[in-house]
């Protein structure tokens, strides 16, 4: 999904998701060319592991 889907699905900002998908070794994040897009499920986990973002 693309960030802006992402954030509507988790109800966290896209600013935020950005800046945590440029995190290096970013778990959750799939680059096609330029485009960023978040993998579901390990997004997911992420969430869940995270208390705090």
């Amino acid at each position: 999904m693309t960030i802006a889907e992402a954030a509507v699905y988790s109800n966290i900002g896209i600013n935020k998701i950005d800046e945590l998908a440029k995190t290096p070794r970013c778990p959750f994040v799939l680059y096609v060319g330029r485009k960023k897009l978040i993998k579901r499920k390990e997004f997911e986990r992420f969430i869940s592991e995270n208390v705090e973002l």
